[in-house]
């Protein structure tokens, strides 16, 4: 991984060379230095909240815009690193130390252990922190190279847990991490681009800053980042200061090229970044011609030389005579072309140039169509919010209904539910769900609470909560190895919602898995299928069903089938989601949160379901609570 400094190896142990001049200190160095210590620490088994506190102080540091060596020089006020949010006095002072000697006690303790290469086996599969370090004590590997040497000469066999088949698995997670070392999922990517997006904000006369590329169109990797900025200071008579302060950035690690109205660099994790400043006549083009897709540029393209046009990402022109026709924005491009705006998440030439023309684009789903979030963990297992948060949370998001789905009992380690645990938590669920409705009667609690704060805020065309929110009591339920279910058809028959998911055995044959999948809908008491291919994004492939089988089965027996939004899954893919529709399945988005701040997530499952060209109506999550469930597959 990228580093800050360099090691030759003695033996098992490392000589380091750290920096030690205050000049090269500077603040994404600092920042590379305290999120690698919090790794190591990983690796040490140290207490989460002290590694937490690491990692935090990390992002904290890489967003600030005055210089950290300055703040905690010693002449400096001792308060000034004490007012960044998320540094404490004993963060302050590793800083300090950093910065005058270029390291840090509790660093020099970790290097005397562990190697700083051992930080990317982490990313490997079931190379956690305990792995990794009992790899280390045991054969003295740290580095992904000679893992693999290592693991193709069945050196690993010998080790606790390192059978045959753990084998094959890391050999072939090696070769994924490889391939996939320089794509970022579009949560990763779109954070770095808010972040980016606010400190180019602080630079007088920005006006607008959009992600083009690949983010923009709601892929769920991304390989690089761009972000096109316009407003009065991107002005071709005033543009180099604007250059030279995002040439400036703090986040900056490598600066790469900077020219008259573009600046490219990468991130301390390797992202790369182009930042285009442009003027805001010819900001539409640029928008859509970075946007892409580069096959739906190609075939706009051919579309415009057919009407005596040329597009470019400066404008859409006349041939004979260079007059611009649009370029300010995107939808005067597309008119101007004869087509309806076509929405960035569509732009991949698979058909929705001809759709457009003949004005039969789908109204694609929004955020605000989803009514309830039917997936998610509360404390009973493996979430970390009660159900009455949950509840509140997802009352401020704008929904009406919800359904708590804690793990089943298979999934120990989540302090999955035996049966009895289940029917007492589904009791729990729906006295809860009645103290809610309780409260709505008597207008108080969090939906009128919610409403009179939105009211005294302004909000325009605001409607009083009409029904009571509503707490379903559901469970996500393990499939087992021959297609059976983790709970007793009972306990499954008292419950409102049951999800069937796959948590175990992903090495069975695509025979095996498939016609385990196909027994479990057999159950009728199964609704709804949770993250269907379980896979997961840049790190795990899906196990190997037979999808069309699959989804053939749920539409024939009424099973909803989930579009999980953690941008880990997104699982259905948009294509599978497609494939679903022209089947006739019953589709369902949700988050499967097992936090209250988890229910963002249901922005990346709408760009997903955006992608796959569905609207509102063909999600059933979309209609009220009781439409929702007459919708689900009828009990026995």
């Amino acid at each position: 991984m990228p580093s800050s400094y360099n090691h030759r190896v003695r033996g098992n142990r490392a000589s380091v060379c750290l920096p030690r001049t205050k000049d090269r200190m500077d603040n994404i160095t600092i920042a590379r230095l305290l999120d690698e210590t919090a790794a190591l620490l990983e690796i040490d088994g140290a207490d989460p909240f002290r590694i937490r506190s690491y990692r935090r102080a990390a992002e904290a540091v890489e967003q600030q815009t005055l210089s950290l060596a300055e703040l905690a020089a010693p002449e400096a006020d001792p308060k000034a690193l004490l007012s960044i949010a998320g540094i404490g006095k004993g963060m302050a002072a590793n800083i300090r130390d950093l910065v005058a000697t270029g390291t840090m006690p509790m660093r020099d303790e970790l290097l005397s252990k562990y190697r700083p290469s051992m930080l990317e086996l982490l990313k490997l599969p079931g190379m956690g922190p305990k792995t990794v370090a009992m790899l280390y004590s045991a054969t003295g590997i740290a580095d992904i190279d000679a893992l693999e040497e290592a693991a193709k000469r069945g050196d690993l066999l010998s080790l606790p847990r390192m059978g045959q088949k753990f084998t094959d698995k890391l050999l072939k997670g090696i070769e994924d991490h490889r391939r996939n070392a320089s794509r970022f999922r579009i949560d990763v990517a779109r954070d770095h681009a808010e972040r980016i997006a606010a400190l180019i904000r602080q630079f007088p006369g920005i006006e607008t800053i959009t992600p083009a590329g690949s983010l923009r169109r709601g892929k769920e990797s991304v390989g690089d980042l761009d972000l096109l900025v316009t407003g009065p200071a991107c002005e071709s008579s005033v543009v180099a200061s604007a250059v030279e302060h995002v040439a400036t950035l703090p986040l900056i690690d490598k600066l790469l090229a900077r020219g008259q109205n573009k600046v490219s660099f990468t991130l301390r994790n390797g992202l790369q970044v182009d930042v285009r400043l442009l003027p805001r006549a010819s900001y539409g083009a640029a928008l859509q011609y970075f946007t892409g897709s580069k096959h739906h540029n190609v075939a706009l393209r051919q579309r415009a030389i057919k009407r005596g046009l040329t597009l470019s990402e400066y404008a859409l022109m006349r041939l004979e005579d260079n007059a611009i026709v649009a370029a300010a924005t995107e939808e005067e491009i597309y008119n101007a072309l004869e087509l309806d705006y076509i929405a960035p998440e569509l732009r991949e030439n698979s058909g929705e140039i001809d759709a457009a023309a003949r004005h039969e684009l789908p109204r694609l789903i929004t955020l605000h169509d989803v009514r309830g979030d039917l997936h998610m963990h509360t404390t009973e297992s493996d979430g970390v919010n009660s159900i009455r948060q949950m509840a509140e949370a997802a009352i401020e998001r704008g929904l009406d209904y919800i359904a708590i789905t804690d793990h089943s009992k298979l999934l120990s380690m989540t302090g999955g539910m035996d049966d009895k645990r289940a029917l007492a938590h589904a009791a729990r669920i729906r006295a809860e769900s009645d103290r809610l409705a309780e409260e709505f009667a008597e207008q108080r609690g969090p939906q009128w609470a919610r409403y009179r704060r939105l009211l005294a805020e302004g909000a325009q065309d605001l409607v009083e909560p009409g029904i009571p929110f509503r707490i379903l009591a559901g469970c996500e339920c393990d499939i087992l190895l021959d297609g059976t279910l983790d709970l007793e058809d009972d306990t499954m028959a008292q419950l409102d919602v049951l999800i069937a998911s796959i948590h175990s055995g992903f090495n069975q044959t695509p025979e095996e898995v498939t016609e385990r999948i196909l027994r479990a809908c057999e159950n009728p008491y199964v609704q709804i299928l949770g993250h269907p291919t379980g896979r997961k994004v840049l790190k795990r492939d899906p196990y190997k069903v037979d999808v069309s089988k699959m989804l053939t089965a749920a539409a024939r027996y009424g099973i909803a089938v989930e579009h999980n939004s953690a941008p880990e899954r997104t699982d259905l893919s948009d294509l599978h989601l497609r494939q679903a529709k022209e089947l006739g399945c019953k589709l369902i988005v949700n988050t499967d949160a097992h936090a209250v701040e988890e229910f963002t997530r249901l922005e990346y499952g709408i760009v997903q379901l955006r992608r796959a060209w569905l609207s509102a109506a063909d999600l059933i999550n979309t209609q009220p609570v009781e439409a929702f469930l007459a919708s689900l597959r009828p009990r026995p």
